[in-house]
């Protein structure tokens, strides 16, 4: 290691909720650096969440966050010639961010009309342990499970 490693940078809860997990979500919904725009989809998607199912959205959003987060990824190492997906556990950190990403790539992929209708809809659908962000999640840990044999390569 020749590097040190980056100093953590503190993330500030958001305004409505106080968690900070919220602004991590928002971060990546941003384009372009519009944070505010990106703060009033997320909100206008929770009130919409709210609305369609009547429970806490915040919690929803938690629910949802912790279904579509995966615990182990495959990666790929050649060997002698060959590439093996080896099945890897991930960084707690990386899981989190890579559950948002999912959420909101295929919150993006959806169709409906804006942004926070969009979201809306993915984030009750993973809530449920439906919705495309789950399928992704279930077929990764398949993907690790197929290529188990390959563990002891890491």
């Amino acid at each position: 290691m020749r590097k040190r490693k980056p100093k953590l940078r503190v993330i500030q809860p958001d305004p409505r909720y106080g968690d900070p997990v919220v602004t991590r979500f928002v971060n990546n919904l941003m384009w372009q650096g519009k944070k505010s725009t990106a703060y009033q989809i997320f909100y206008d998607a929770m009130d919409l969440l709210s609305e369609k199912s009547g429970a806490n959205p915040h919690e929803l959003f938690g629910k949802a966050l912790e279904n579509t987060t995966p615990s182990v990824e495959v990666k790929s190492r050649r060997i002698g010639g060959a590439t093996f997906q080896i099945p890897t556990e991930i960084n707690p950190k990386r899981k989190v961010a890579i559950g948002m990403k999912w959420l909101i790539r295929f919150a993006r992929e959806r169709n409906g009309k804006g942004m926070a209708e969009k979201l809306s809809a993915e984030v009750l659908a993973a809530s449920k342990g439906e919705g495309n962000a789950v399928k992704r999640k279930e077929d990764t840990h398949k993907m690790a499970e197929a290529n188990r044999a390959f563990a002891h390569f890491k």
